[in-house]
Formats: structure tokens, C-alpha cells, sequence
């Protein structure tokens, strides 16, 4: 890095709520021009760290220094005013408004009593002209890709003059090249001594920008190690505490039995050409690059679009599925990609979200079997390791692994052949993965036959008997076990096509 300075630090940080105590004098200090990790699994208080530092959370004891001067933040306004930004996973943005309305939102240029766009705008645009982002500050945020609305979020905290931005899981909704376009402002923001604290769950990325990483566990500071001195397996077990050599679980469960064939799937849109089959007990992978129509293929198959060509035959048979009922009647289950927009009911309970997709077996002559619906709850929250105060708990209020497993709990108890997972460990700590990975591994093992999308590479590689790789809505390569590496799936990936 150009120069060492401190420009934050967090000191003995403590937080309690009731008598659960999150935070235990936690330390966290950042240097002027840094990319600094902040790791840990769900629940290690990341993000009840980062909100006391945002002004959303008051601290119960410790300090914190901004430039070795005591800050005192206790609200959103006062974290701005000492050059503090949290920009969220969940982007919170007007997509109705302009990008200079969005970045000027709450801080209106005024002039005559009237807000001034015009000058919003041009300074607005001297931004995004700085930053090449190509894009004219009237533009309505709706229009924009998630990339270029991350962006925006940036260039509104650089434009009250942010020196401390805070990144959750910034790439989490990104494509490959929207990504590198995300790490080269990063590192035009470190060059002008901005300081990020960067939270992410993808441990790749984190030696591709981060300079150092502090990990958290259980609301305690573990440790701050520079991250290209430090090797993966060294962080995960500070992570959790333990060695994880186990992390990926695969044994092989195939059988001979062909459950389900696919050829020249087509939707008429994004799925052209797909083509695989899938054995009982098989863990099938599949890969591709954001566009390929990976999902889309899941979604025809299930009934979720219609197909237009081609023909699945399930169990010696021909069939079309023409609605998610019917492929759950069939046995099919999909867990799909977005847990909160697609699956998860965020306001209702553990109970309401586990059973919602089996209610007719608790309803005999008019009478809810509410002892057999306990029975499945409690099965399920302790089979999958759920960690809830009780069957009632709001699911919205759960973590990001959790929400995940009570989701794929739900669809384990109507899927009798084939589940489709659709990037299951997207947003889940490393100890939650693992935990998934297990639980694939069993199913595999119990027959059923399994359908895994997934963008990591490494997760296909070690969890997948077979990786089938997708370009352009096409079936490029199904590639087996002794074939499987990241180079080869890549080759398939970028395949040009032609329908």
C-alpha cells in the first residue's frame, strides 16, 4: 500500500441485546487506502459491528476513532458526517428517480427554494465521467444493470466526500466482467486513500482485492492476518474454530438407473438446445457464465416456463410438465436461486415456510393433524441444523444460511426423485457450506438424484459427478469426474454457439 495510516479504529466494541451479548470487545482497525476483509460465518456480528459503525446500532461499551480522534455516532447522519457509507447487499435506491436524484437523495442541491436538477446533474455527471462509467446522470436508475447500480451507490458516497466505505457481499449478484469493472473502482477509490471494509463469503475474492482480513466468530475478534500471507484453509479454521477437512463431502452413489433424459430442450427464448440425462443417486453440476441459461433450462423443465421443443422423458416415459404442480407431483423439487424474492415467505414462521408445500397431508375429514405437522418442523430443524428460537420464528429474521436450509427443508419434504439446486450456497458462511455439501452427499446417497447450478467452480468440481456445461442457452459438454477442471469448463463456457 502507498502509506500506512489509521484511519479507523473500533476498540473493545460491545453489544447486548436483552441478555444475548453479539459483540464482545471487538477491535477493527483500517488503514487509510485499504481493502480490508471483514470474515466471519453468519451470526459472528459482521454486520452488527458494521451498523454500530454506520450510526444504526448504538455500542454498548468501546470507542471508536476516526484519524486518532474519538467519534461519537449515534445515528445514520452522524456516520455521514464523519465520512462513513454502508452500502448494503440489498441496494436501497429509488428505481423510479434519475442517478443524480438517487445520489443527491436526502442532501438536495436547493436554489430559490426549488431543488436544483440541473446542478444535481452536472455534478452528478463530473462523477460518473471520473469513474468512465459511460452513463448520463439523467438516466433513470430502473434502466441500469445491478453492477451499474452498485456503482452509483459508490459514487454517491464519494460525492459527500466518504473516506470509510463498507461493501456486503458486493459481488454477490454480479457477473464475471462485472465484477473486474467493480474491483478496478475499487482500486481507483484506493489510490485516493479511501478506506473499504469489504464483507464477502467468497474467499477467492478476497485475494484477488483485499489487502488484509480481520475474522470474527461468535462475536468475538479472532485475529487480523495480511490476506496473501494467509492460505485458505488457515482462514476458514479461524473461522470456525477448527479444521474444516471435510469441507467438501463426496462419495459416489450412482447408480445404473437413467431417472431423467433431456434432449433439445428449448423454451423459444433463452433455452435453445439442452441436453443431458441424469442417474438416481447422481449429482449432476451445472456450469456456465451469467446469460448461458442454466436457470431458464431448470425453469422449463419444471413447468415454470413452457417448453417449446425438445423432450423429457422421466422414468421411461415422456413428459411435459405444464405448471411447478404437476412436477411436483411427479417428484420434482427446485430451490431456486433468489431464497427471498422466489422462495421464502420472509414474514411468516419456520413452520408456515417447512410445510407450506405439503399442507394436504395434515388435513383429514376437516381436521389439521397438528401433531404430525410438529413432527416434520422439528425433524427438519434438527436434521439441517437449523438454529431458531422456535418453529414460530420469523424466517425474515434469520440468517442467510439458515433462511437456506429451512428452504431446502421445505422442498425435502415433497421431493421424492429429483431436486434441482439452483446456486444452494449462495450468501452462506463456510461452516453452512459445508453443512449443505453433507446433506448433498446424503441425499445422493439416499437415491435421490440431484441437479446442482452453481457458479463456483470449485463447489461443481468437488461436489459433481458429472458437470454439463451450457453457452448461449446450449449444452456445450458434459464433462466427467476424471475430466472436471476449471480450465476445461471454462473452454465449454465461452463456446460460441449457434442455434
Amino acid at each position: 500500500m502507498p502509506s500506512v495510516s489509521v484511519l479507523l479504529e473500533m476498540k473493545d466494541i460491545s453489544k447486548s441485546f436483552s441478555d444475548n451479548k453479539v459483540l464482545d470487545r471487538v477491535r477493527l482497525s483500517v488503514e487509510a487506502g485499504e481493502v480490508h476483509a471483514l470474515l466471519g460465518e453468519n451470526g459472528a456480528g459482521k454486520s452488527t459491528l458494521m451498523k454500530i459503525l454506520g450510526g444504526i446500532y448504538s455500542r454498548d461499551e468501546g470507542e471508536i476513532l476516526i484519524n486518532g480522534e474519538r467519534a461519537d455516532i449515534h445515528d445514520v447522519v452522524s456516520a455521514r458526517d464523519h465520512g462513513i457509507s454502508i452500502i448494503h447487499q440489498e441496494l436501497m435506491m429509488a428505481q423510479h428517480l434519475t442517478i443524480a436524484e438517487n445520489v443527491f437523495m436526502g442532501r438536495e442541491i436547493m436554489k430559490n427554494g426549488m431543488v436544483d436538477l440541473a446542478e444535481q446533474e452536472r455534478r452528478t455527471q463530473e462523477f460518473l465521467d471520473k469513474y468512465g462509467m459511460g452513463l448520463g446522470a439523467g438516466t433513470q436508475l430502473r434502466r441500469l444493470t445491478i453492477a451499474k447500480q452498485q456503482m452509483v451507490e459508490i459514487i454517491k458516497a464519494v460525492s459527500f466526500g466518504a473516506k470509510i466505505i463498507v461493501m456486503d457481499e458486493p459481488t454477490s449478484s454480479l457477473s464475471e466482467t462485472e465484477v473486474e469493472i467493480l474491483y478496478d473502482m475499487i482500486r481507483t477509490l484506493k489510490k485516493e486513500q479511501v478506506a473499504i471494509i469489504y464483507i464477502s463469503h467468497r474467499l477467492n475474492e478476497l485475494y484477488e482485492i483485499t489487502d488484509r482480513t480481520t475474522i470474527m466468530r461468535d462475536g468475538e475478534y479472532i485475529g487480523t492476518v495480511v490476506t496473501k500471507e494467509t492460505d485458505r484453509d488457515q482462514l476458514i479454521a479461524m473461522m470456525v474454530g477448527r479444521d474444516l477437512s471435510s469441507y467438501y463431502t463426496k462419495n459416489d452413489h450412482v447408480q445404473d438407473e437413467i431417472v431423467l433424459e433431456v434432449r433439445d430442450l428449448s423454451d423459444g427464448d433463452r433455452v435453445k438446445k439442452a441436453d443431458f440425462d441424469l442417474r438416481k443417486g447422481e449429482i449432476l453440476g451445472v456450469a456456465g457464465l451469467v446469460g448461458a441459461g442454466r436457470s431458464e433450462t431448470m425453469e422449463c423443465l419444471f413447468g415454470i416456463t413452457r417448453r417449446k421443443g425438445g423432450k423429457v422423458i422421466y422414468k421411461g416415459r415422456e413428459v411435459s410438465f405444464k405448471n411447478p404442480v404437476e412436477a411436483m407431483e411427479a417428484g420434482f423439487g427446485l430451490v431456486p436461486e433468489d431464497r427471498k424474492k422466489e422462495g421464502l415467505f420472509l414474514q411468516s414462521g419456520v413452520r408456515f415456510n417447512t410445510t407450506i408445500n405439503v399442507i394436504p397431508q395434515f388435513m383429514k375429514r376437516l381436521v389439521w393433524n397438528r401433531s404430525r405437522e410438529d413432527e416434520i418442523v422439528e425433524e427438519k430443524i434438527r436434521d439441517m441444523h437449523i438454529k431458531v428460537t422456535g418453529p414460530e420464528q420469523t424466517v425474515g429474521k434469520l440468517s442467510g444460511g439458515n433462511q437456506q436450509k429451512v428452504l431446502i427443508g421445505r422442498w425435502l419434504c415433497s421431493t421424492r426423485s429429483v431436486l434441482i439446486l439452483d446456486e444452494p450456497t449462495r450468501g452462506v458462511d463456510v461452516k453452512t457450506k459445508a453443512e449443505i455439501y453433507a446433506l448433498i452427499d446424503k441425499l445422493a446417497e439416499q437415491g435421490l438424484s440431484i441437479i446442482m447450478v452453481s457458479s463456483e467452480l470449485p463447489e461443481l468440481i468437488n461436489m459433481s459427478d458429472r458437470v454439463m456445461v451450457m453457452s448461449g442457452g446450449m449444452t456445450t459438454g458434459v464433462l466427467g469426474r476424471e475430466e472436471l477442471s476449471q480450465e476445461r469448463i471454462m473452454q465449454l463456457a465461452t463456446m460460441e454457439v449457434t442455434a
